[in-house]
This record gives C-alpha cells, structure tokens and sequence, in this order.
C-alpha cells in the first residue's frame, strides 16, 4: 500500500519564516495548540512542586507558561527559535519577573546539564513529524531529530525530573520514540479530552522503563524485515461473452 502523503503545506511548520510572519501578525495574542491548561491540568499538577525549576520547549504563543506562573510556579524559562515569538511574550509578560524568556533551538539546549525539575512541550515535538508519510514507518531523519531532542531534554533534567509532553500522537505512535534506555527514564500517558483524545506522557529520570516499553523502544531500531516474495499473478480472465451487456436493465 501506498504510503499517505502529507499536504505540502505541512513543511512550512518546521520554517523559522513561517512562524516569525505569523507571530508578527497574531503578537503574543494566546493561541493554544491542544488545548488550554484546564484541559490537562489534572494530569499535570500532580508532576509539579513548589519551587521546581520548569522549563517549556517552543512555547509559541501559548499562555500556559503564564498560567502555572499564576498557580505559583514562579521559576519557569520559555524558549522558542522564532525571535519574533520571544520578544512579544517577553513584552506581554513583563509584569512577570519569574517568567524567562530566550531565543534557543530545542535541539541544542544552551543550558548546564541537570538544570531543571520539569521540563514541558506541548505540540512542540509534533512539528518534527509534519512531513511523514506514514506514522509506523517514521523516516531516519524524523527519527535521529526526535531522538536528539529527547536527549538533550534528558541531559537538562535533574534526578528524579520530570518530562511531560503533550501531543496528538497516540501511544502506539510515539512510545517507542520515548522508550529509549538511553534516556535514562520511565514512561507513562494518560489521555485527555472529549470527542478528540489528546495524550499526556510523563516521563521521569532515574527510573526504569518497564519491561514492555523497553522492548517496545528496542523495536524501533530493529531493521525491518525482508519483503516476502511477491505472489504469482494470477491468470487472466477468460473473454467475457460480449452478449452480458445486453442482459444489463438500464
């Protein structure tokens, strides 16, 4: 079977451009992607302690850094590779001294290691996926860039740190990528949402992976398996009397 092909217009989410032109138009007006903190706050809260060092990756346009900012979580860092992004929340939250905002590709974390509490993504991961085809056959490139992420978030993370990443992308999709022994940490998801379910995972460093996850994460560097023969075609039709079309009641 063919494999889906993603709307052209779909690569334009992983430009710098784009989204430097879109934040010039929209500024630092909330947008949320997946949904407000309300929505998953119930899943969230229970990860977060007073005084944890949090850090949000591609934070967009979104408020939810000024949303746990207002429940009390005062020492939260925002990054997003669109200058244009940073400078309107940074303006837009200046009344807000907890809240740090920097220019920084999430693939190159310009921070010591064992830096933060929590680290939190909410769509962000999503856009190193916008120009697969199929979701079970996710492409060498797709996979090393997630892969370098997920690494570099692990580096940041101080013991017993929490990362929470919040997608579209179901289980069967995404654990593998998250199930990596390298990272140094379990995993768990929950589900949130009404008619469309959106996924939670938690993952937390210095705990193991259970069994099933880490064979699952194994999976994902297996190579695949040789194509079976193709099966002989079968023979063709014997003519058709030409007279069925006249039987045919139009």
């Amino acid at each position: 079977m063919a494999r889906r092909r993603p709307p052209a217009a779909n690569s334009r989410y992983r430009e710098r451009g784009f989204w430097d032109a879109r934040y010039r138009e929209a500024g630092a007006e909330p947008r949320e992607w997946l949904g407000g903190l309300s929505r998953f706050r119930r899943h969230l809260e229970p990860e977060l302690r007073p005084g944890d060092r949090i850090l949000v990756l591609g934070c967009g346009n979104s408020a939810l850094s000024h949303d746990l900012y207002e429940l009390g979580y005062t020492d939260i860092t925002s990054i997003d590779f669109s200058p244009v992004c940073i400078e309107a929340m940074r303006a837009r939250y200046a009344h807000c001294p907890g809240l740090r905002w920097a220019v920084m590709d999430i693939r190159a974390l310009q921070f010591p290691d064992a830096s933060f509490d929590v680290v939190l993504e909410k769509g962000t991961l999503d856009v190193l996926m916008v120009e697969e085809r199929d979701p079970w056959h996710v492409s060498p490139q797709a996979t090393a860039a997630l892969h370098r992420v997920l690494a570099e978030v692990s580096r940041v993370l101080r013991p017993g740190g929490r990362f929470v990443s919040i997608t579209f992308a179901q289980p069967h999709f995404r654990k593998r990528h998250y199930a990596q022994e390298a990272f140094g940490w379990s995993l768990r998801h929950a589900a949130y949402g009404d008619a469309f379910h959106y996924f939670l995972y938690v993952m937390r460093k210095g705990q193991r992976l259970a069994s099933p996850d880490a064979a699952l994460g194994r999976e994902l560097h297996r190579p695949p398996a040789p194509a079976a023969p193709a099966a002989p075609a079968p023979p063709p039709p014997e003519p058709a009397d030409e007279d069925y079309l006249l039987a045919i009641e139009l």
